[in-house]
């Protein structure tokens, strides 16, 4: 399939669903070859959906099953992408949980789960990135508009959040020399079930009222950051951070 992304090769995690679907479509339509991970065993029959549907674009697509938190599969799904099509060259974190509650109500478990899922799967696939992504590669970690404001009820995800911000950037000193660009993009509430899972009908119109027009942002509306953001011809960004949010960068309480 012709496309800027022809004869590439991409992960994106959390792919069935959501944001993730999103991007895998697009990098599909792109012309990109796509590896649709997901968590859950119960979404098998999402993920044969999803990779029908980026099959009939014209490209090549497998799903892959795995728990991320565990090293061994972070491996193992690298280790698959490889031996399917002999190369790797995208890598979209989207895996994330919401927590949302005050700090002090947080417990040990949903502290742990926040950081293994948000810090510790994108950390640990970019260090397989290192070795394993081809040259002129492109990472792109999604993490949150909340490490930028000061909003209660939020320190698990988005402090679970901020620490990728830092590996982005460490890591792209690090791995730029082969001309591979590492990123984040950090969305502002979106109408997804991921942001309605954790949010009441209050809170919903409270983020809403926070952008400038005063409505949650759409999936789509960040897909186009992504497409550029993977393009082979976006070289020269990196290390960077980008918000798409409506606006919505100043102090909330």
């Amino acid at each position: 399939m012709a496309g800027i992304q022809a004869g590439r090769v991409a992960i994106v995690t959390g792919a069935t669903a959501n944001i993730g679907k999103l991007f895998a479509t697009a990098l599909a339509a792109d012309g990109a070859n796509v590896v649709v991970h997901y968590n859950s065993p119960e979404r098998d029959g999402e993920a044969k959906n999803v990779v029908a549907e980026l099959e009939a674009a014209g490209v090549e697509a497998i799903s892959h099953q795995g728990d991320l938190t565990d090293n061994v599969e972070i491996t193992r799904l690298v280790d698959a992408t490889i031996a399917r099509f002999g190369r790797w060259d995208i890598l979209v974190n989207t895996a994330g949980i919401i927590v949302r509650k005050p700090l002090g109500e947080t417990t040990e478990a949903e502290y742990d789960a926040s950081f293994a899922i948000n810090a510790k799967i994108p950390y640990f696939l970019m260090a397989e990135a290192f070795t394993k992504m081809a040259d002129n590669g492109r990472i792109i970690n999604i993490i949150t508009t909340q490490v930028a404001v000061t909003a209660a009820t939020y320190s698990a995800y988005a402090g679970s959040k901020a620490p990728v911000e830092h590996f982005t950037k460490a890591f792209a000193k690090e791995i730029g020399p082969r001309g591979v660009t590492v990123n984040c993009i950090a969305p502002g509430p979106q109408k997804t079930s991921f942001l309605y899972g954790a949010e009441t009908k209050e809170t919903l119109a409270w983020l809403a009222g926070q952008t400038i027009s005063g409505q949650l942002g759409d999936p789509v509306d960040v897909v186009p950051v992504m497409r550029f953001l993977a393009a082979p011809d976006a070289r020269w960004v990196t290390a960077q951070t980008v918000f798409v949010n409506g606006g919505m960068i100043a102090p909330i309480n």
